[in-house]
């Protein structure tokens, strides 16, 4: 079997360049150290026991569990006995590029998208597979890892992972009510105008109701289109944009912490304070100190070995 095609700079993981999405096989015993990456991440257990620790608290693990995490939200294992773990990962390029569409999808978009967004989720989504689902999506996800030395295809790559993200989102629908009962519909183009404003200008002071107006639409008629596509009320959705966009930025920025608050919206610093901890359950400044890879290269020795950073 292939190395993952993964990088550590101290405990954040990124993927090595060109890679879209990987699935690997994984045995923990004890523990396995907090970590955090640049990709979305889904833990399938698949035997064994353990403990998983995130900033949601710590949940018992036991064959069927999934847990999915979103870019920049930190976790690990402990009290491991013989945990057994299928990851899968897959780029966030990914997911505004090729699969954009499955915003459009309740299943899929609820999964990827708005299911892991409320704030007391802290950006993951756990579900269970029952056993019939479980054989399937372990037969998904071992036809993605024979594929993990054939970068060439990437469409076979996006398949699979389709197939295995299909799996995951009908077991994560079973139970949950808040997944949409349809997609928008006719009114999605809207949500997608809205959604794009938002993302490309997550510095501006928006409300609901210069969104509207943007779009010359009511601002209750907004919500309700909105939320039917997401499950979610745009000014929700922009505040858990504007929190991924900063943890995004203090891992590979040297950006001051006041900086990044302005950058994302949150002139108020004590706001931004507020909102990311409820998010991460670390302040910025830890959050920095733990996962920020520039920082830590720039207070590595110096390759001839004189120390500096």
């Amino acid at each position: 079997m292939a190395d993952p095609p993964v990088d550590r700079s101290g405990l954040l993981l990124h993927f090595t360049p060109g890679t879209i999405a990987y699935a690997g096989h994984y045995l923990h015993e004890h523990s396995h150290p907090v970590h955090t990456h640049d990709f979305l991440e889904i833990a399938v257990v698949t035997g064994g026991e353990g403990v998983h620790v995130s900033p949601a608290g710590r949940q018992r693990l036991a064959v069927g569990d999934v847990v999915l995490l979103r870019p920049g939200v930190w976790h690990g294992y402990e009290e491991c006995r013989r945990l057994d773990l299928y990851n899968c990962c897959f780029s966030a390029e990914l997911l505004h590029r090729e699969l954009a569409w499955v915003r459009e999808d309740p299943l899929l978009g609820h999964l990827l998208w708005t299911g892991p967004y409320p704030l007391q989720r802290h950006g993951m989504l756990t579900t269970r597979l029952p056993p019939a689902a479980l054989i399937e999506c372990a037969e998904h996800l071992d036809a993605l890892d024979r594929l993990r030395d054939r970068p060439r295809h990437r469409g076979d790559i996006i398949g699979r992972l389709l197939l295995v993200l299909g799996c995951l989102a009908r077991a994560a629908a079973r139970d949950a009510d808040d997944v949409p009962e349809q997609a928008a519909g006719p009114g999605h183009l809207a949500v997608a105008r809205a959604i794009r404003l938002m993302e490309e200008a997550p510095d501006r002071q928006w409300t609901l109701a210069e969104l509207a107006a943007e779009l010359h639409l009511t601002r209750g008629h907004l919500v309700r289109r909105f939320k039917a596509a997401t499950g979610l009320p745009p000014m929700a959705y922009l505040s858990r944009f504007r929190v991924e966009l900063a943890a995004a930025l203090l891992r590979h920025t040297d950006q001051s912490i006041t900086q990044i608050g302005e950058a994302v919206g949150w002139a108020d610093a004590n706001n931004f304070a507020r909102r990311f901890k409820a998010h991460y359950g670390l302040t910025a400044s830890t959050y920095r100190a733990r996962f920020g890879a520039l920082q830590r290269a720039r207070r590595a020795p110096r390759a001839d070995g004189d120390g500096r950073g």
